[in-house]
């Protein structure tokens, strides 16, 4: 694949529970050449339902991940992806519309668990197995 992608927390949060396949996954990801990233909502994600003995393994993966910051220009997009989806007659969630405003906003492919949640066309998904 090449290139950058954006984890979604729910992958994240499988890589630190060694879940799924995931550290196989993403571990061929790297072998590829992908660069790894998360943002602000990834971080408070997994922040939230982080458990006392997962401290030190969620904190080295996630500060081995290329960060991307929510600028005021991302705060702005995900703000208009709202309202413009909700004129649609979709209410997505905030945070999802934040994670794919980063995404869109640096050319990030997003893997992601729930595709449904982010039904922009502009936006890139990797496809999980």
């Amino acid at each position: 694949m090449a290139g950058s992608c954006l984890l979604d927390s729910s992958v994240i949060i499988d890589v630190i529970n060694d879940r799924n396949g995931r550290p196989h996954l993403l571990g061929g990801l790297l072998a590829e050449g992908t660069l790894l990233a998360c943002c602000p909502i990834n971080v408070t994600e997994v922040y939230v339902g982080m458990r006392p003995h997962e401290v030190a393994r969620t904190e080295e993966f996630l500060q081995s991940l290329e960060f991307y910051p929510v600028t005021w220009e991302i705060a702005k997009f995900a703000g208009t992806l709202y309202r413009e989806w909700r004129q649609k007659g979709m209410t997505l969630a905030l945070p999802d519309l934040t994670v794919a405003a980063v995404a869109i906003s640096n050319g990030l492919q997003l893997a992601t668990d729930n595709p449904k949640d982010f039904p922009m066309p502009e936006l890139r998904l990797y496809k999980l197995p």
